[in-house]
Parts: structure tokens; C-alpha cells; sequence
């Protein structure tokens, strides 16, 4: 709202809620997390299930090279009989007793499990990396389509860089934990078992050496996790933190200018950004240490096993093939190892991310439409019936104060905010309302609640002979057109800005509704007129140009009730007389509130509404008001002295003078 404050207590409780969603570390493993990621998945299961298969058989074939070089060594090149041969192993046995040959037959068997490991890692990749895309977008789809459904009172309280934030770093987040996190955890793991199942059935001796290293490698890991988790949590924050200082200072760049401001609103986005670089700074250094200890054990465990084995070798033990395939694989088992760390600090940070992605996606809106919506007769009319109304959010032992409470009792609240008090007045059909006052009296709020983008918390509004509460939200708001102060265009052409994707808007009635409020001739004069491309927020159009294109949009969808709030407040004199003009075909045949401070633009109005602090004070036509000599009057005076000076606008004083 415009005009009106938001509870500052309110907004500093929220905005210490969304910083604590930032700060969310999350489990490794969350299962009940875990259960409802899962269910993203259903819609690729095959694509899923092909990837786990494919996972299995490339943790085989990665294992099968030092094993065939085993085979060879022992087989060929130790000088074995050919009886020797014989009683070898299975593998051994089909081969071909001609050294040459049979050590080309392991080369081809080595390349073939070369070649079905790349095809398996494509096919796992691909498909994964083509799931996660798709998930991706279900997930973005699906956040967008829930923001879409929040009622207004939520993006008060919540800053759009971090809602932004949600929709691209925490589902990156997501995607990185379907592409590289869970399967890759089962390959690794698969990959382990395997070298551990062969190593010990080669020797188990060596592999216990082998493995002697791994409790200091274990503890290595569990310091470097928890390190690398304070790094990303503060990382998070801070990329949250860029978002919301960015989208902020970058839609007021104008202001930033005007003041400049452009050196201190640096320094603070500086400060911002020195916080993401130390966090990552941190996070590098705990990775720079952590990779060369895990070699240096994994050397140290290889050193050990050449001096073991080799004593073996010496001792007819150990077989050479058996020692240099042992050399291999732990050079092999040491590099999962390292991958489950950072697929770890992956799951983990997919876990915070979902929790912070279901929190908002479970966040149910306060504004819903009834279960069986009661549809309004259309005729236009509008009431209020003792209306009070506060953007706090109530507790329990407030509420229930409220709702028992006198008008009296009510008023006296000191706990409580009120933004209207016991408003109660009537708009006929096809009437024209003006509400006028002070900034800060209520007036937007009004118009606000008739649409229902706040729910009030005593008293009730009628739209079409029913209350606003018990009907449809879509069809309610489709009643409505509306002009605000501040024109909203997005990013696209002046027609889709017109039509706001209503496909029943023809050509025609779109170009009919531009000529009515003198806006047709000026897009006509651009080089693609109405297919003129319109830049974010209309950058390339006037204030007063994207305040008349609004009007055409408010009139080509036909509402059958206008509002127009301060909507001529950024045309110049020339351009407010033509959409005076033109208000005339807007607000024939419908009901129409008109919110304006100049009031040479709403004296023609049937009824004027004087609000004050919360009040409804007056009522009644602009002489009406005039006569009583109470607040409209003493605006009126202001204004007129206004003008006489020369500020009010020029032409405004004809029907003044008559006065």
C-alpha cells in the first residue's frame, strides 16, 4: 500500500525469520527430507533407474583394469609353466597359452572395459544431468506458480532477493545433489566394495595394510566437514545477502545517483561481498589442506604395501602381479574417499536448501478462496460495514479481544495499530466515489481491502451484494481494474503490457482503448507502434506515458469496478486535461472510487469520502462538503492557496473561480 505504514516490529520479526532460513545448515542426511526430494524423481523414473544400472556395471569395469594387470604379470610375464598356467585362475585358464597372444587378448579385454566404462559414465551423465534439468524446472515452476498465490502482506515482509534466492541458488543447490550427489555417493560406495572384495580376496594381509591408514584418513575427513560447513552456511548468507543488496539498490539506481550515494551504497555492497570472498577463502584453504593429506596417507599406504609386498615378492608369498595390482588399487581407494567428502558437503548443503525451499513452499497463504465461493450479483455495488482494520499480525489472546470488544474498547488498544476505524459507507452502482485526506488516512487501504489483498479483522466488505470473504479470489479481483500511482510495465510490448496475456482482448478493442484515454496516437508514432518492445519497468518510456498506457490496460479489460489512485499524479497539465476527459468514457457504466489529492480532479464526483486518521469524517458532494466547512474545506483552501501561488497546475482554477 501507498499511503499507509506496516508495523516496523513486524517486518524486523520476519526479516529475522528469513535470516535464520539463510543460516540453515542442515543434516548430511535428512530422511523425511530425503522422502519428499524423491518424489521429484517419479516422473524420470526409468531415466533414474537406467542411471542406477549403469552406475553398478561402470563401479565393475572401473575395477577390472589392475586386476587384468595382475592376470598378465603373474601369467606371462613371471616366467609361469604351462602347467602352472593350467591350475591359474579362471581368467587365466581361457586364455591363450602364446604369451604374445594371450597378453594381446588382455590389451583388447582392458580396452573393452575402457570403452564400456565411457559409454556407462555418457549414459549416467546424460540422463542424470537431463533429470536434473527437468527437475529443475518442475521445482522453479512450482515456486513461482506458490509465490504467484501468496497474498500481498508476504512480500512485505519478505525482501525479493531473498525469494529470488530461493529460486536459484537452493534449487542449484538441488540440482547438484540429483546430478552428482546421490548417484555419485552409490558409485563410490560401489566402487569401494569392490576393491575392498578384491583386494582381500588377492591378500588380505596387504589389504589390511592398505587399510591401517584409513582411521587417520577418516578423521582428516570429519575436520575438513566440519570446517567446509561454517564456510558454505556463511557463503549462503552472503550470496542471499548480494541478492537483496543488488535487486534493491539496482531498481533504485535513480535515487542512488540523485543523492550520490553511489561511493557509500559501494562500500556496503563492498563490505557484503568481502563477506562471500572470506567465506570461500576459508572454504579453499580447509580444501588445500584436506586433498594433500588424503594423498599423502594414500602414499604412505602404498609406500607400505611396496615394502611389504616386496618382502613378499622376495619370499615367493606374494606374486609380482598381485604387489602391482595392490599398488593400484589404493591409488584407487583413496580417491573415492576423497569424492564422498565432497559429495558429503554437496548432500548437505541440498538438504538446508530443501528445507529452506520446502518452508517456503509449505507456507500457506493467508488470503485463499472458500471452499464453495458464493458468486456476487455484478451490479457494482460496494459497502462497508464497521470496518476495522491493522497490517499487525494478530495473536490469538488479540484477536479474541477483538472480536468481543466495543467500538470504544477497540479504539483504545494501545497494543494495536489501527489503520481504519469503524469505516462504514456505501458506493451505489455505477456511482463514482472519491476518497481524499491526508497521507497516512487510509485511503489506499480501502481499496486494498475491496479487492482483498488483506483480510480485515472486524467488520465486513461487500462486493456485488457479497462479502469479499466468501467469494471466488480470481472472480472478485477480475471486477476490478485499477490505475495505480506508480505504473507497472513489464518487460515485453506495449500490447502485451495492454493485454497482460487476456487473448479475448482483440486488436481492435485494444487500439479503441488507447484512443480513449489519448495514448493511441503516441504509440502510433513509434517505429512498430503497438509491437513497440517495452524494456524492464518501462525504462524507456516517460513517467506519464506509462501512466496512460495503465489507463488503457484498466479500460481494454472492461472492469465492471475502476479504481484509479492518484493515476493523473505523473501527467503533465496538458496530458491530465485530455484523461479528464477521457474519464468520462471510463466510469460510464461502472462504478469507480477515485483517490486523488488534487481535487480539481474529483469535484464532478457523486460522493465524496473525507478520511482522517482512520476515520471516516465526512461525506457528501463537493459543495456539500464545501458548505459544512470542516476538513475537505480547509483542504481546499490549502490547495486554492497552492494555486494561487502558481503551484497547483494551470487551468485547474476554472472550476474554482465558480466557487
Amino acid at each position: 500500500m501507498a499511503d499507509e505504514k506496516k508495523p516496523k516490529e513486524t517486518e524486523k520479526d520476519s526479516g529475522k525469520k528469513i535470516a535464520q532460513d539463510d543460516d540453515i545448515v542442515g543434516k548430511a542426511y535428512d530422511g523425511r527430507l530425503m522422502r519428499r526430494l524423491v518424489t521429484y524423481l517419479r516422473p524420470y523414473k526409468v531415466q533414474t533407474a537406467l542411471s542406477a544400472f549403469a552406475i553398478i556395471f561402470k563401479a565393475g569395469s572401473d575395477v577390472l583394469g589392475p586386476y587384468l594387470v595382475k592376470v598378465a604379470v603373474d601369467t606371462y610375464m613371471s616366467g609361469a609353466t604351462a602347467e602352472e598356467l593350467a591350475h591359474g585362475n579362471w581368467l587365466a585358464r581361457h586364455l591363450n597359452p602364446e604369451p604374445a597372444t594371450g597378453i594381446t587378448e588382455l590389451g583388447l579385454l582392458y580396452l573393452g572395459t575402457l570403452v564400456l566404462t565411457y559409454a556407462l559414465e555418457f549414459l549416467q551423465t546424460y540422463l542424470m544431468q537431463w533429470t536434473g534439468q527437468k527437475i529443475m524446472f518442475d521445482l522453479r515452476s512450482q515456486i513461482f506458480r506458490h509465490l504467484q498465490g501468496m497474498h500481498p502482506a508476504f512480500f512485505d515482509h519478505n525482501p525479493v532477493g531473498k525469494l529470488v534466492t530461493r529460486v536459484t541458488s537452493d534449487v542449484d543447490a538441488l540440482n547438484e545433489m540429483f546430478t552428482s550427489g546421490v548417484l555419485a555417493i552409490f558409485e563410490d560406495v560401489f566402487v569401494l566394495a569392490f576393491i575392498v572384495i578384491i583386494m582381500l580376496r588377492m591378500s588380505w594381509p596387504l589389504a589390511l595394510l592398505t587399510l591401517a591408514v584409513l582411521p587417520l584418513i577418516l578423521y582428516a575427513t570429519k575436520v575438513f566437514r566440519k570446517h567446509v560447513r561454517e564456510s558454505y552456511r556463511r557463503i549462503r548468507h552472503a550470496i542471499s545477502g548480494i541478492n537483496s543488496y543488488m535487486q534493491e539498490h539496482v531498481s533504485g539506481m535513480a535515487i542512488v545517483q540523485l543523492f550520490n550515494r553511489e561511493q557509500v551504497a559501494y562500500d556496503d555492497f563492498k563490505s557484503i561481498n568481502r563477506m562471500h570472498m572470506d567465506a570461500f577463502k576459508d572454504a579453499i584453504f580447509a580444501y588445500a589442506l584436506y586433498y594433500p593429506v588424503v594423498e599423502l596417507l594414500s602414499s604412505i599406504a602404498i609406500a607400505m604395501v611396496i615394502w611389504r609386498g616386496g618382502f613378499g615378492v622376495l619370499g615367493n608369498t606374494v606374486s609380482l602381479g598381485v604387489l602391482i595390482a595392490f599398488m593400484q588399487y589404493a591409488q584407487r581407494f583413496f580417491r573415492p574417499i576423497q569424492d564422498l567428502s565432497e559429495k558429503y558437503n554437496i548432500l548437505q548443503a541440498a538438504m538446508a536448501a530443501s528445507e529452506r525451499v520446502f518452508k517456503l513452499l509449505d507456507t500457506e497463504p493467508e488470503i485463499v478462496s472458500p471452499a464453495s465461493p458464493v458468486a456476487g450479483d455484478r451490479s457494482g455495488r460496494l459497502e462497508f460495514r464497521g470496518v476495522w482494520f491493522t497490517y499487525q499480525t494478530l495473536d490469538e489472546a488479540q484477536t479474541a479481544r477483538v472480536a468481543t470488544a466495543t467500538e470504544e474498547e477497540l479504539a483504545g488498544f494501545a497494543d494495536i495499530e489501527w489503520i481504519l476505524c469503524g469505516v462504514s459507507f456505501t458506493v451505489d452502482p455505477d456511482e463514482t466515489a472519491a476518497i481524499v485526506g491526508h497521507t497516512g488516512a487510509g485511503k489506499t487501504t480501502i481499496t486494498g481491502l475491496m479487492m482483498r489483498f488483506y483480510d480485515v479483522q472486524r467488520g465486513s466488505i461487500l462486493v456485488d451484494g457479497v462479502d469479499v470473504r466468501d467469494q471466488d479470489l480470481k472472480a472478485l479481483r477480475r471486477r476490478f481494474g485499477v490505475v495505480l500511482q506508480d505504473p507497472f510495465l513489464f518487460t515485453g510490448t506495449i500490447s502485451d503490457n495492454i493485454r497482460l496475456g487476456s487473448k479475448w482482448i482483440t486488436d481492435e478493442q485494444l487500439e479503441q482503448a488507447a484512443d480513449d484515454v489519448n495514448v493511441g496516437e503516441f504509440i502510433r508514432s513509434l517505429p512498430l507502434q503497438f509491437a513497440e518492445p517495452v524494456r524492464e519497468r518501462g525504462a524507456t518510456l516517460s513517467t506519464g506515458q506509462k501512466q496512460l498506457i495503465s489507463f488503457a490496460r484498466a479500460l481494454a479489460h472492461n472492469p465492471g469496478i475502476l479504481i484509479l489512485d492518484e493515476a493523473t499524479s505523473s501527467v503533465d497539465t496538458d496530458t491530465e486535461m485530455r484523461v479528464r476527459l477521457a474519464l468520462s468514457k471510463m466510469i460510464t457504466g461502472r462504478t469507480s472510487i477515485l483517490i486523488a489529492h488534487r481535487l480539481s480532479t474529483i469535484q464532478r464526483a457523486d460522493t465524496i469520502l473525507v478520511m482522517h486518521k482512520g476515520q471516516l469524517r465526512e461525506r457528501g458532494t463537493h459543495q456539500q462538503l464545501l458548505t459544512q466547512r470542516g476538513l475537505y474545506w480547509k483542504l481546499y483552501q490549502l490547495q486554492y492557496k497552492d494555486q494561487e501561488l502558481g503551484v497547483g497546475a494551470a487551468g485547474a482554477l476554472e472550476p474554482l473561480s465558480a466557487d
